[in-house]
């Protein structure tokens, strides 16, 4: 993982640039440890994920580490990454945005999904192409890309194991915004973070939790929504937001 900072954002970048960024066990425990340390780092109010060079966000998983698996090893294996890597950057209290620089397959796609906003060059590929191998996606991909996109077009891609390109993402929902050139990239992956930080970091993180409860767990969603409504009245975020309203400026997070 390379790590760096520009202003109040945190851009990761996967650093297997000779392997298109694929996902081994060591990328993996680094990726997890990275974004624990991001997360104490109060000066940091927003994250970018990205891949290094301009051909992969992260072209799927080693496949190398999968042939000597049993069945009992393989839904271990598929469980810490959920819990380590996947879940952790669903439910991270501050913006995380995939900066997609090409092709995002398999475990790739997968880490993207996991973002809460993803940004695209126009050129990249995306998909799920675990049929291919006998197996399917095992970190998260059946479910959240059903979540964004609707169980047929979920269904089509994996099923097929086809890429589809950028703008495809775009106008089915799997993608948020997508640029031209890869150097449109991050700039447009800043720009969007820095629109969240003149707003209450105590409201986004709220915000993040219900929508997750929700998806996770529908039944709990308004409950939750109640319960964090209510939250925010006791922070110093809600107090300066309702004053700057009051008084006509901006508010001072």
């Amino acid at each position: 993982m390379l790590l760096e900072q520009q202003g109040k954002t945190a851009i990761i970048t996967i650093n297997r640039e000779e392997k298109l960024n694929a996902l081994n066990g060591k990328t993996l425990a680094e990726l997890s440890a990275v974004l624990d340390e991001v997360s104490q780092e109060s000066s940091i109010r927003g994250v970018i994920i990205t891949g290094k060079g301009e051909k992969a966000f992260v072209a799927g998983a080693d496949i190398k580490e999968f042939v000597s698996l049993n069945a009992s090893q393989a839904s271990e294996l598929s469980r810490v990454w959920h819990e380590k890597v996947m879940d952790k950057i669903q439910s991270f209290s501050k913006p995380v945005i995939a900066a997609i620089n090409g092709f995002a397959l398999g475990g790739g796609l997968e880490v993207a999904m996991s973002c809460h906003i993803r940004v695209a060059v126009s050129s990249s590929k995306l998909g799920l192409p675990e049929v291919s191998l006998g197996i399917i996606p095992g970190y998260g991909g059946t479910q959240r890309l059903t979540q964004l996109v609707g169980r047929g077009k979920a269904l089509e891609m994996i099923m097929t194991g086809d890429m589809i390109e950028a703008n495809d993402g775009l106008q089915w929902g799997l993608i948020n915004h997508v640029v031209e050139s890869h150097t449109d990239l991050l700039p447009k992956a800043i720009s969007l973070l820095e629109r969240t930080y003149s707003r209450s970091a105590t409201g986004i993180a709220a915000a993040i939790e219900a929508v997750n409860v929700g998806i996770q767990n529908p039944e709990k969603g308004f409950e939750k929504e109640i319960e964090l409504f209510g939250k925010c009245f006791e922070s110093d975020d809600m107090k300066e937001g309702v004053a700057a309203f009051l008084e006509k400026r901006k508010p001072n997070f």
